[in-house]
């Protein structure tokens, strides 16, 4: 990077201080990134959090064009850093009140998006012009400066459950706040201004009091999340992948919900079990569709995962069970609330002997177990939190895949079943998925005729199909249904407030007995008004029903009054962050000639070679954040992914690009053979992660990190050398066009981080992968074709570098 100002005297000067500043900086920067999208889960959806990457990737690109203008200003460098430091420290908590505001009732429009968007980019627009500026002013220590720039960001990542788990998502942006605040100190200090390192300092601490204050009063925190005001709490408490609620349930009958990332729910279960059950508990817990799996298998072994507040472990007890695991990936849920703080909301149903809790992902538990179960079964699940983290139709979801079904089914005795409860419709999306995945699931395990392997029964009329859903409960045996099954699951129906919808002895004319009968299930589920496709772990959208082909006619038509929309609204607005993404792209297109009053160059060549910085810069936005998608399922949570690999990515990229000079020369032969390893490497990438996901489902998180590291490094070391190769070449090549790079680099970062989403739901996560890797072998060629007038222009450029 070449240096913008030169008015820093370096005789004297305290380095340590310098690297300090830099590494603060820089920790508070990604601590604030990913905090973010922590928040944006909460009050938004799930899918938001990416736009927090977006978000950052464009305020950092913006900043570093804006240093240029900082540098042109009158004062001394370490005084402009101070106050830029000090002002975002307050920019941190005013972006943090407008986030948690703007949403109130109703849904979130695009002007308020668009305000979210900017107000959040403020801090990272600042803190980009202060590594800018600090980096670009050191350039003789550029290899330690940027050194502790890597090690602030790794300290970061690694800070962030720590803190989500202890203090919480508002107080962890507060906490970066405070990082800036002491930054700013030391910028002062390195000026000679005590009384700016004295503000700081009392600024810093004020901050710290404002998150003393909060963990007691809650001063700044979630009051409106999608779109509604949230209710009276008892109780909440953050971890690093949600926040935990606890409120009267809606209906006014006493009882206490468990409320995940303000808006899904889990009821808490109130009954006796050392006393006879009444007539309506029996009929509560047996006679609606989640009891029905214990109506047909009474007294099962049971292998419950998400038991949340412990209604379908109550069921599996009040039909005689023994034995029953509940799998429940939040300890919030399954150890503070019903163990250790309110556990006598349940009457300790969890301390019950027949009763073993495992705080765990549910995939991950299944493939590690040797164990075999007669009911399988998941209520609601992931209906409008994705392990608790908010997600909807275009969350990731490994629960609800091919490979998820042929690993329950592996895990069920022969005359065990799964039992999925979900919300119906008419005509059926979720539910009709759901046999579509047991289909292609059972046909792996050489079962060629699913429609004896299924039941469904429903609760609710036409009514509830039209509105906010009927529950669909669907159930599908290892082995084909027997007579007596039928009988007991008849017996059930005569009693209970359901109704057969599929029997493998009565299909009846639906939609489910249409697709298990169909001699062509794929033709079936092309023709179908939604999709139904069987999703797998590569593209595990499986909330996501809308046909591409009826994208625009579904915004149009969907009622605002009924689930299904709520559920596939997502893909709408995702076209609205993506419309965001592109105003914020062109945001730091107009920079360099509006703010700089730098045009496009003419010279022969440079425009083709700045399409090089385009090419990497959404090359490698593409690859991180399909990874970040990829390995969800291997980690366990989207929090741990997008932690490990965006740590995984920063150190292994920092360190190529720190060795890049040494181990490129300048060489454009080199910077070609660097460009088609990065290829080669997030191929090889892309084939392995899947195996080593399957094979390593089960093993202990600390080695499932290291063995992501481990995967992630080799192409992200490769992946850290092409730009700041290629910014080397630019600034001896034709220097003002660096202004250019920077920002089409930030600019395709910005588009990469919403097109990756788009990529992964409609050619797959590998294929995202591949796409990202090609885009390094479309800027090979574009140091290819440029070769001969970069040579022309300046032959002595390998003996300079």
């Amino acid at each position: 990077m070449p240096r913008i100002s030169s008015s820093l005297p370096h005789h004297g000067l305290s380095w340590p201080q310098v690297y300090l500043g830099v590494a603060l900086t820089t920790l508070a920067t990604l601590l604030l990134e990913l905090s973010l999208t922590r928040i944006f889960s909460v009050v938004f959806y799930y899918h938001f959090a990416f736009l927090a990457i977006s978000i950052a990737l464009f305020g950092l690109g913006a900043g570093g064009v804006f240093s240029y203008v900082v540098a042109a200003r009158k004062g001394t460098l370490f005084s402009k850093l101070g106050t830029l430091a000090g002002l975002n420290s307050l920019l941190v908590v005013a972006a943090l009140v407008i986030v948690l505001t703007r949403q109130r009732q109703g849904e979130l429009g695009f002007l308020d998006l668009t305000i979210v968007y900017f107000a959040a980019a403020l801090p990272f627009f600042v803190a980009g012009a202060v590594v800018s500026l600090a980096i670009s002013e050191t350039i003789e220590r550029v290899d330690r400066v940027y050194f502790f720039d890597l090690i602030g960001a790794a300290a970061g990542c690694m800070a962030l459950i720590p803190l989500l788990n202890v203090i919480g998502g508002p107080n962890t942006v507060i906490g970066a706040g405070v990082l800036f605040a002491a930054s700013s100190a030391i910028w002062f200090n390195l000026a000679g201004s005590s009384r700016g390192r004295a503000l700081s300092v009392f600024g810093a601490l004020v901050l710290v009091g404002v998150i003393v204050f909060n963990l007691r009063g809650a001063l700044i925190d979630v009051r409106f999340a999608k779109g509604q005001k949230i209710g009276s709490e008892t109780f909440s408490q953050w971890n690093s992948f949600s926040r935990i609620g606890l409120a009267p349930e809606r209906d006014g009958s006493g009882m206490m919900s468990v409320v995940i990332d303000a808006d899904a729910s889990t009821g808490i279960a109130n009954f006796n079990f050392d006393q006879p059950l009444t007539e309506q508990q029996i009929k509560d817990l047996r006679y609606q569709g989640p009891g029905f799996p214990y109506l047909v298998k009474p007294g099962a072994k049971a292998l419950i995962i998400g038991p949340g507040g412990g209604w379908d472990v109550a069921r599996a007890l009040a039909s005689g069970s023994k034995d029953i695991t509940g799998v429940e990936i939040n300890n919030i849920i399954a150890e503070t609330i019903m163990r250790q703080r309110f556990p006598e909301l349940s009457q300790r149903l969890y301390f019950r002997p027949e009763v073993r809790i495992v705080v765990e992902d549910g995939r991950s538990f299944v493939r590690r177990s040797e164990e075999k179960y007669q009911v399988l079964q998941m209520t609601l699940v992931d209906t409008w939190a994705s392990t608790a983290a908010g997600a909807f139709a275009l969350s990731e979801n490994n629960l609800y895949t091919v490979e998820a079904f042929h690993d329950y089914l592996t895990h069920l005795t022969d005359d065990g079943m799964m039992a999925f409860t979900r919300w119906g419709f008419d005509p059926p999306r979720e539910s009709l998925r759901l046999l579509s995945l047991a289909r292609a699931a059972l046909e792996q395990l050489g079962e060629r005729e699913p429609g004896r392997h299924v039941m469904v029964v429903r609760e609710g009329g036409e009514k509830e199909l039209q509105a906010w859903g009927a529950r669909d409960t669907v159930l599908v045996s290892r082995k084909p249904f027997q007579p007596a099954d039928l009988a007991r699951a008849r017996a059930g129906l005569a009693r209970g407030g359901m109704y057969a919808v599929y029997l493998p002895d009565q299909p009846g004319k639906n939609h489910f007995a249409d697709y298990l009968q169909s001699a062509s299930p794929h033709k079936y589920e092309r023709d179908y008004q939604f999709d139904i496709s069987p999703v797998t772990d590569n593209q595990p959208f499986f909330f996501y029903s809308v046909q591409p082909r009826d994208l625009w006619s579904y915004v149009q038509a969907a009622s605002a009054d009924t689930a299904d929309y709520k559920i596939n609204l997502a893909v709408p607005r995702l076209f609205g962050l993506m419309a965001v993404s592109v105003v914020a792209t062109l945001v730091i297109l107009a920079l360099p000639p509006v703010v700089l009053g730098s045009k496009l160059p003419r010279e022969r060549g440079v425009l083709k070679f700045l399409a090089y910085f385009v090419c990497i810069g959404a090359g490698y936005i593409l690859i991180q954040v399909a990874l970040i998608q990829k390995f969800v399922l291997f980690l366990g949570h989207p929090t741990y992914a997008l932690t490990v690999i965006v740590f995984s990515m920063l150190i292994s990229s920092g360190l190529g690009s720190y060795y890049s000079r040494r181990v490129l020369q300048g060489d454009d032969r080199r910077l070609a053979a660097a460009l088609g390893l990065v290829f080669v490497l997030v191929v090889a990438l892309a084939l392995a992660a899947s195996p080593i996901s399957a094979a390593g489902v089960g093993w202990p998180r600390a080695v499932k990190f290291l063995v992501t590291i481990l995967l992630v490094a080799p192409a992200g070391f490769a992946m850290g050398m092409p730009f700041p190769t290629g910014l080397y070449r630019l600034e001896n090549w034709h220097k003002p066009s660096v202004r250019w790079a920077w920002s089409l680099n930030a600019a395709s970062s910005v588009l990469g981080s919403a097109g990756a989403i788009f990529l992964a739901i409609y050619i797959g996560l590998q294929n995202t992968l591949l796409v990202g890797g090609a885009l390094y072998l479309v800027a090979l060629a574009s140091v290819l074709a440029t070769q001969s007038q970069r040579a022309n222009a300046e032959p002595l450029l390998a003996g300079k570098l």
